[in-house]
């Protein structure tokens, strides 16, 4: 790939090029070139490739060390595995991060004709809102809203809530037996709001997960819609092949 400058802006010709090396040819750690050698490489003036280098880092491709230079980071260690991302403690634990959840608001409501449907539930018959958000070593990472029908968990509080992990009170509380999860991801761009809440700017894009979590007798028993930062998390699922 080489920069066309009859094409789309330098700039993001550069982004793309640059996350294409990275991607593909060069290793974790490795120094980039000097400001000064990608313009005279490119032919592109220092304030684009600085721009470029600014969004590489953003994005968690590079890195930069003082009085050293920058360089590649290990994507794969950075970013977070989306797929099982319900244990989200445990994984934050696993890659040797601090997890933190707050929650943001607790409430009972009707089941709406959409929440209904998801939870298996009549319309009008009362569920939980939970809205959390979730961070790691003081950062956000991700905002959940859980919807629960309150018939099978009667007595749930935001004081446990705050105490221990939503799973551990579905088993040690509530007696609640899991048997699989459903989720669904897709990409879109960050609210106002999620934006404030997720330290990002408005528009940026975020990745998206719905997951309907089943018990042992088949029943929903939580709805969740989470917003995840791009730059933070990644999804990953492996395919096994079926000769049959």
């Amino acid at each position: 790939m080489n920069i066309n400058k009859n094409r789309q802006p330098l700039y993001d010709q550069l982004l793309n090029l640059l996350i294409e090396k990275i991607e593909n040819e060069m290793e974790a750690d490795t120094m980039l070139p000097s400001e000064r050698e990608l313009s005279k490489r490119y032919g592109l003036s220092r304030t684009t490739v600085r721009l470029a280098l600014q969004e590489l880092e953003k994005l968690g491709y590079i890195y930069r060390q003082h009085g050293k230079g920058t360089f590649v980071s290990d994507i794969r260690k950075q970013a977070t595995n989306l797929s099982g991302s319900y244990s989200f403690t445990e994984q934050m634990k696993a890659l040797g991060k601090q997890p933190e959840t707050r929650v943001l608001a607790f409430k009972k409501m009707e089941a709406t004709k959409y929440f209904a449907t998801q939870l298996q539930v009549s319309i009008g018959e009362p569920i939980y809102k939970l809205k959390r958000l979730r961070l790691a070593d003081g950062q956000p990472m991700m905002i959940e809203r859980s919807y629960l029908p309150v018939k099978r968990f009667m007595h749930l509080t935001s004081e446990m809530i705050e105490q221990k992990p939503l799973y551990d009170i579905f088993h040690e509380d509530f007696h609640q037996v899991i048997r699989l999860a459903d989720e669904e991801f897709f990409a879109s761009i960050a609210s106002a709001k999620d934006a404030a809440l997720l330290k990002i700017h408005e528009g940026a894009p975020v990745l998206n997960l719905a997951r309907s979590t089943f018990n042992i007798e088949n029943e929903v028993i939580e709805y969740t819609l989470s917003v995840a930062r791009a730059d933070q998390f990644r999804y990953k699922v492996r395919h096994l092949r079926n000769d049959e």
